[in-house]
């Protein structure tokens, strides 16, 4: 379980100071499908990249099973099991996918089993096991060679940036394939199929949580507020 306590965070900003986050105190359950939505610009990504170590509160507490790893670095995060998904996957030139695969997994992988990691993701394996993981790949392909890794990666908590980017439908409709391995899943999107499919829905505005829940509920109350931004309803 990932819990935040009272998690701060603040940047200077033409010499003023710039308050992304203002004490979020919420905990991300064990065999749970968090997803974080809100407007743009609201702390949804920053939350997660603190989550991670990518950076460091101004204030506050981020504890992984009841054990403060708020000053670890994100190796340190990563060799406890927390692992990582941009929303724009990062590229590597030189090193195949199968490489990337067996760092991922931390394992020497036969070629039948590293292609089982990527036929999850709808990719016909034998086409991409020997590329290098490059810009010659399109942004649909990198983003389901990531989620492939991510697969490969078994940890215990995985964050998601917006993975429903630059992925098709029916690669989106696999989304909830990967999300169906009973860990710690924590996942930034605007989409509401993918919203409706999660455990809980953390909603933020300018830095804060301004309401968590079910689905049902949460989905219900977002419908109504944006009814009544666009003129309709009472």
């Amino acid at each position: 379980m990932i819990e935040l306590k009272n998690i701060s965070y603040v940047i200077r900003e033409n010499g003023e100071e710039k308050h992304i986050l203002d004490n979020i105190t919420y905990k991300f359950k064990d065999n749970c499908l968090t997803a974080i939505t809100g407007h743009n610009g609201s702390g949804k990504s920053t939350l997660t990249k603190l989550i991670m170590g990518i950076y460091r509160p101004t204030s506050g507490q981020i504890l992984l099973d009841g054990k403060d790893m708020t000053n670890l670095s994100i190796d340190e995060r990563a060799r406890l099991g927390l692992n990582y998904a941009f929303q724009q996957p990062i590229t590597f030139r030189g090193i195949t996918i199968k490489e990337l695969i067996d760092i991922a997994s931390n394992e020497e992988n036969s070629v039948p089993k590293a292609c089982e990691y990527l036929s999850k993701v709808g990719l016909c394996a034998r086409e991409y096991i020997d590329r290098e993981f490059d810009k010659t790949l399109s942004g649909g392909e990198q983003k389901r060679i990531e989620l492939a890794l991510t697969l490969a990666k078994k940890g215990k908590v995985t964050i998601f940036d917006e993975p429903e980017a630059g992925i098709d439908l029916w690669s989106f409709d696999r989304l909830n394939e990967i999300f169906s391995k009973g860990l710690c899943y924590i996942v930034v999107s605007h989409q509401e199929r993918l919203l409706s499919r999660a455990d809980e829905i953390v909603v933020m505005d300018k830095g804060h949580i301004i309401k968590s829940g079910k689905p049902k509920e949460v989905l219900k109350d977002l419908t109504v507020a944006k009814c009544k931004r666009a003129g309709g309803g009472n």
